[in-house]
């Protein structure tokens, strides 16, 4: 059940959450990125192969900024509504059938949505704390890149307040990756208490940021990471994400839905990589 205190933090409410019962003991963290799509503007685009020699540009300086007063209210709202609708997915406990159950406890989820898409919740038990992960994945997001192989950088593009941001991500050019290389403008929101974190997101577009020539800008969301601290032991936090995501360009849905849900196991193993890192050095 989601604490009343919650609700109103991130100004959503939620009349159905107690049947949640994929999110059993668990309130909420919430990092979601919908994108919305982009005209090419005459890009060429590769459906199995990134181009080679590609250059990322970065933002300009002057992209780099606080937003005005009617931009963060706006981008808080996008964020909101973003949250809303993943945790209304999250909640709707029918469809969901079990794709994949690691032998260390990890489980991933997957049921079609309207549209005849796939969406993945992954299930995991992490040794951190709630504050610990807040930290990691929204105060200091930019420097994912560092413990996250699958990500070539995510940049900071504006400010909305201490707890709403535009970012930038790029997916990293790796071996094996049959997706291939992706970018994402998204807002992304947080709400964070003592046991719970709340961070949600929403497509964003900005006319000083249009996609780049090379990337295919997929569209992601709503999705989520849901993250509750456990009862019994406040060092190890329960974490659910739901991943919703149209990688655009050509490629066959048998190959997107064989990679997605191991692109979230690969996310969960460099995450605890980089807890346990944490923790070897005191």
């Amino acid at each position: 059940m989601l604490p009343a205190v919650v609700k109103l933090c991130c100004g959503i409410s939620y009349p159905h959450l107690r049947s949640m019962a994929g999110l059993q003991r668990t309130a909420v963290a919430v990092i979601g990125q919908e994108i919305t799509h982009l005209q090419r503007y005459g890009q060429i685009q590769h459906h199995m192969q990134t181009h080679a020699g590609l250059k990322y540009n970065e933002p300009k300086p002057e992209d780099i900024k606080a937003a005005s007063k009617e931009d963060q209210l706006f981008y808080v709202q996008q964020g909101q509504e973003a949250m809303r609708k993943a945790l209304s997915m999250l909640e709707d406990k029918e469809g969901w059938k079990v794709e994949i159950a690691e032998s260390n406890g990890d489980v991933i989820y997957s049921k079609v949505i309207p549209g005849a898409r796939k969406v993945f919740r992954l299930e995991v038990v992490l040794e951190a704390s709630v504050d610990e992960l807040y930290d990691l994945l929204f105060v200091r997001v930019e420097e994912m890149h560092k413990w996250n192989p699958t990500v070539q950088h995510i940049k900071v593009l504006k400010h909305a307040g201490p707890e709403t941001i535009v970012t930038h991500e790029v997916s990293a050019e790796t071996a094996g990756n049959l997706i291939g290389q992706r970018d994402f403008l998204s807002v992304r929101h947080s709400c964070k208490q003592k046991s719970s974190a709340y961070l949600g997101g929403a497509a964003i577009q900005l006319e000083s940021f249009p996609p780049q020539a090379g990337f295919v800008r997929a569209e992601d969301g709503p999705t989520c990471i849901i993250i509750q601290a456990l009862d019994e032991d406040r060092r190890k936090s329960h974490l659910t994400w739901l991943l919703n995501m149209d990688v655009k360009g050509w490629l066959p849905k048998s190959i997107v839905n064989q990679a997605l849900p191991r692109a979230q196991l690969d996310y969960a193993r460099h995450l605890r990589r980089r807890l346990a890192a944490s923790a070897a050095l005191g």
